[in-house]
């Protein structure tokens, strides 16, 4: 059952209220022009020309991101510094942090400054005090944040959902007047789990998390996982992920983009599984669209840039 929340309204409004300058604007213009051009010769794509014609779409490359656990096994030491600089030359404008990587917020961000990529979302965990959600907000102010997301929760307990929904409404509200917008990134289990009486963790969510303060970053191979695991196939299991997506209350304005392998069901790089992208980004698009891959097939940082390369390369 739909809810009749208008995505595409809300995405309208989300990048009103950023006030977009024209410069920006214009360099993202620019750099699609020139990555276009570069792509135009490449087989089954279609020429920058030929998309406008067509009125096909394509991923901006200025909303393009990584979560950085992908990462996790390079972002030690002085390979945090050598990490970030080679995301820089792949050409990602943002990252989605996973912590400080031993660093201060204020150290974090000069160094990402000085790559002129930004740190525009992260994973933290639900506050466990008023004085850690002060210092979990302080972090997000310094590093220029737009977005903040809860990456994990689970139980079997309909009290504990509750609780949780009750108090990230109010770590919401204080997130939002910072300017910063507060998520829940799902896992599969929110679809699966049950309650008591056939209620989920996710119609918790929907149903108690106030849309006016609480976004969803939708993890797509999560949400096609948790239709999997509800015995769907693999191609009603990805209509599944864009029912929950447009049935949704809440604004989801972020994509946790994950490819799944068709026979293991295990991670694997973008373009490499069955998941059809293309299909679910006609059906709503969003203001980021971050690559991960919890379990890299080859090096994370060869994954970085298939997923990159791949999210450029998609018309949809």
């Amino acid at each position: 059952m739909c809810y009749g929340f208008d995505g595409e309204g809300a995405l309208r409004r989300s990048l009103a209220e950023r006030g977009l300058s024209r410069r920006s604007m214009l360099k993202g213009a620019l750099g699609a022009v020139a990555g276009g051009a570069a792509l135009a010769a490449a087989p089954g794509l279609l020429s920058p020309a030929a998309a406008a014609v067509s009125g096909v779409r394509r991923v901006p490359p200025g909303r393009i991101s990584i979560q950085l656990y992908t990462l996790r096994s390079v972002m030690q030491g002085a390979g945090v510094d050598r990490t970030l600089a080679t995301l820089a030359d792949l050409g990602y404008p943002r990252v989605e942090l996973a912590g400080l990587y031993g660093r201060t917020a204020a150290e974090l961000r000069g160094t990402l400054d000085s790559l002129g990529i930004r740190s525009s979302s992260s994973h933290d965990g639900i506050s466990g005090s008023p004085a850690a959600l002060e210092a979990k907000l302080d972090n997000a102010e310094t590093m220029g944040q737009r977005f903040m997301n809860v990456p994990y929760l689970a139980s079997s307990s309909l009290a504990d959902w509750q609780r949780w929904a009750e108090q990230m409404n109010v770590e919401a509200q204080a997130a939002k007047a910072r300017g910063i917008a507060y998520g829940y990134h799902n896992h599969a289990h929110e679809f699966t789990t049950d309650l008591g009486g056939g209620v989920t963790p996710w119609d918790v969510f929907t149903r108690e998390l106030d849309p006016a303060y609480v976004h969803y970053e939708i993890d797509l191979y999560w949400a096609v996982t948790g239709g999997v695991n509800l015995g769907m196939s693999n191609d009603d299991a990805i209509d599944f992920a864009i029912d929950t997506i447009k049935c949704s209350p809440q604004s989801v304005l972020q994509y946790h983009v994950k490819d799944r392998h068709p026979g293991t069901g295990d991670h694997c790089d973008l373009g490499t599984g069955f998941i059809d992208f293309s299909k679910i980004f006609a059906a709503h698009r969003v203001e980021e669209y971050i690559v991960e891959n919890d379990t890299p097939e080859v090096t994370p940082v060869q994954t970085a840039e298939v997923g990159y390369s791949y999210l450029r390369r998609l018309r949809y």
